[in-house]
């Protein structure tokens, strides 16, 4: 691992390798950069990959701090982008999910000239005041557990219960089709059972933006042209417990150009359980991404049209 400058005095510990426009991989939670362990062999042929621990997971760097300032998803974006910076990367397209999700869309909205197109999967925005109905209420309790120092007490620091607490999400929240890998719980439960570790990553959780449930009870639309207009694919699973498909009905109201895709059969970790449609999803991203004598037009682009939805549920740029 190679570690970042710091930045707010924390540094992100990342992977790099390959040669090529630049892909940034952005993992969720509770996972680290070996996320994306499967889908980087088939990118590094043809792009430069940067798989960076996020704050507060992995190796990164991991302090006490006011999360709302250093752990939400501002926090995390402004890292982010200082870490693409100081590797003088720019135009990338940037993928992720679930934290990595949220987090991805941040930077592209913070730092538009870092981006050239995203491929994301939930977290996603449109949810509303679904969120707060039963069937969310019963699957998001957790988010209200991470606000207890009681998860402290329970998990911080203990091998066995970080085993037993991440497993179940790792087990309820993939589909029908994926099984646990025994080995890669070994490494999470290493990197998250270190004392402070755990309750760094469910920071996160403790901010007003990057908590699912109230920040989702108190989204707003924002107007036409405060929409993304970052090209954007939004892989949605049909088998995420916590992201239901049919919350990607609001889509058009939150992104300018985007495509939908629905994964069939998959749950919520879509770079282990749908890894090549995931790399062929930033492939074709990077196809449009511009070569060095495109760079000084990339803006003075036209803003794309609105993503559209077709009669079968798919949604593609008009």
């Amino acid at each position: 691992m190679q570690y970042s400058a710091p930045t707010d005095g924390f540094r992100l510990a990342y992977e790099r390798s390959g040669s090529g426009p630049a892909v940034v991989l952005l993992h969720g939670w509770p996972g680290d950069h070996t996320d994306w362990d499967q889908l980087v062999p088939g990118l590094r042929d043809v792009a430069d990959v940067l798989a960076p621990d996020l704050r507060g997971f992995g190796q990164s760097d991991k302090y006490e701090a006011d999360p709302e300032e250093i752990y939400s998803a501002h926090g995390q974006a402004r890292a982010v982008a200082a870490l693409m910076d100081e590797l003088r990367l720019k135009d990338a397209v940037v993928a992720g999910y679930d934290v990595g999700g949220a987090v991805s869309q941040t930077v592209a909205t913070m730092r538009p000239d870092l981006v050239a197109a995203l491929v994301v999967s939930p977290h996603l925005p449109g949810a509303g005041k679904r969120v707060l109905e039963l069937g969310p209420v019963r699957e998001f309790w957790y988010t209200s557990f991470h606000q207890l120092d009681l998860a402290r007490l329970l998990i911080d620091g203990n091998r066995d219960a970080v085993r037993v607490y991440l497993h179940h999400f790792w087990s309820h929240w993939s589909g029908p089709n994926y099984i646990v890998d025994e080995k890669r719980m070994d490494h999470l439960v290493e990197v998250y059972s270190a004392p402070g570790a755990f309750v760094a990553s469910i920071n996160w959780y403790r901010t007003s933006s990057s908590n699912p449930v109230t920040a989702f009870a108190a989204e707003t639309k924002p107007s036409p042209g405060q929409r993304l207009a970052t090209p954007t694919t939004v892989l949605w699973e049909d088998q995420d417990p916590i992201f239901p498909f049919e919350w990607s009905d609001q889509l058009d109201a939150f992104f300018q150009n985007y495509t939908l895709e629905r994964l069939s059969g998959i749950g919520h970790f879509t770079p282990l359980e749908a890894t090549d449609r995931f790399a062929k999803a930033i492939k074709q991203r990077l196809r449009n991404v511009p070569g060095d004598a495109d760079r000084n037009q990339a803006s003075s682009r036209t803003p794309a049209k609105q993503g559209r939805r077709s009669p079968t549920g798919a949604a593609s740029s008009a």
